[in-house]
Order: C-alpha cells, then structure tokens, then sequence
C-alpha cells in the first residue's frame, strides 16, 4: 500500500487511496489494521469520496483520466451445492463453499473516462452529481452519481486545477490552481463561470467552513491560508501557515 494519498471517514474508519498499488483500503481505528483493500486498476488513484453509509466510494485516477464509482452490494449464494463440490471431502462433510442461502458482499466497480488529470472532485451535498476537474486540460466533468455516466465536460480553463468543492448549500463550486493567480468560481446550477478571487501565486487545498460562512484556501507557494467570505466571495483574512500549506480538515468540538 505505498503512496498513500487521499483520505476520508466513514463507518467508522479511515478510507484512503494507495497510489503506486493502484488500490483503496480502509483502516480500522479499534484494530489497527488495514481490514480491507481493493485494486482499482487504474493509474495513480488519488483523491476518494466515501458515502456515510460506507457503501458508495469514488476515487479519482489522475493518470487515467478516469472516475470510479465503486458500489458494495449483496449477492445470495446458490441454494445447491457447486459441481464437484463433493470431490475430496469427508463422509457425512458439509460441502465447501458459504452455506447455501446466505448472503456475501461484493463490490462492483464503474469506471467513467473523464479529463486528463482528473484529480480534484467532489460530491454535491445532496449527492446528485460529482465534479471534477481535469488539470491536464482544464476541464470540468460532470458525473450522474446515480447513473454512472459523463453529463457534461466544461471548458472551464482550469489548468493545473488541485482542489475542487462544492460550498455546504450546494450552490457554488470552488477550484483551486496551483500554478494560477486566482480561486475560480462556479455556479452549481447554471454551470456557469461567476467569479475569480485573486489568492496569490497559487493554491491547494480548499475547506469549507460548515455553517456556509467562508471557505479557507491554503496557499502553498505564499505559505498562508485565506479566509474567503462565501456571501461577497471576497478574501477577509490571510492566516500565516507556515511553509508550504496543502491539505486542511474541519475540526469540531464534541
């Protein structure tokens, strides 16, 4: 599992990709352990999105240019014994293979060809539709979460595009550029370009404040954190990180 990239939570435990082994696996707390993996056969699988339920993953696969959209679902076992399952067991021994009825997991993957670069994406908040942006070609694909297929690719001129979120509300999406001045700005509903909010020399990662209020952008080559308020879409504040800031979470209190 080398490479280890993006991460998330769910069900309990951490969820994260392993980009040399082409792979996602979850990580679980109470044991420490690595208790499941699963090869996406794609290259470089990067960024992943887990549902609360922890039965949906999307996965990023930047040098694919590809999405995964990876489903866990139930299947029954065959209620009659395999061929040849008698072969080489005991007199009276119960045939090899799960008991027949009973129910096993299995995970189906889909893989949708996007952007090259695909790497920066998010789930909207009410799981409608998954962007993502494409650095490579400065793209922006659009996903029906639900069918599994490209709605839409924007040419969005979103070159070396890093980071990708939607604002808690569901109505903007932000991008993040790092070789670009500027965090560029979407409308969710129009798919339309509105704004962009000059940040420095370039930026990564992006986290949003839950009440909706603000969005904090780190910007790696400045070695600060803006603060951009969600309502004029302005910078209010630059916050000193320290060298290079990258990835950011929300941290709340119980």
């Amino acid at each position: 599992m080398r490479g280890p990239h993006g991460l998330d939570f769910a069900g309990g435990k951490v969820w994260f990709t392993a980009e040399p082994a082409q792979a996602i696996a979850s990580y679980d707390p109470a044991t420490q352990k690595i208790d499941w993996i699963l090869g996406t056969g794609q290259n470089r699988t990067h960024m992943i999105y887990v549902s609360p339920d922890a039965k949906r993953i999307v996965t990023t696969n930047v040098n694919s240019g590809t999405v995964s959209i990876i489903e866990k679902s139930a299947m029954r076992a065959p209620s009659g014994p395999p061929p040849n399952s008698q072969q080489g067991t005991a007199p009276g021994a119960p045939p090899p293979g799960p008991p027949p009825g009973s129910q096993r997991e299995e995970w189906n993957q889909t893989i949708i060809r996007v952007g090259a670069g695909s790497e920066g994406f998010d789930v909207s908040p009410d799981a409608r539709e998954i962007w993502t942006a494409n650095a490579h070609d400065g793209s922006i694909s659009i996903i029906d979460f639900a069918q599994k297929k490209l709605l839409q690719t924007l040419s969005a001129n979103v070159r070396s595009a890093n980071r990708l979120k939607f604002t808690p509300d569901g109505k903007h999406v932000f991008i993040s550029t790092l070789s670009g001045p500027d965090v560029v700005v979407f409308d969710a509903v129009t798919r339309k370009e509105i704004k962009r909010i000059p940040v420095g020399h370039g930026a990564a990662g992006i986290q949003m404040q839950p009440d909706n209020s603000r969005a904090f952008v780190a910007c790696t080559p400045d070695n600060y954190v803006v603060a951009i308020d969600l309502k004029s879409l302005q910078v209010t504040a630059h916050i000193d990180a320290g060298p290079e800031p990258d990835g950011m979470a929300w941290a709340g209190r119980r």
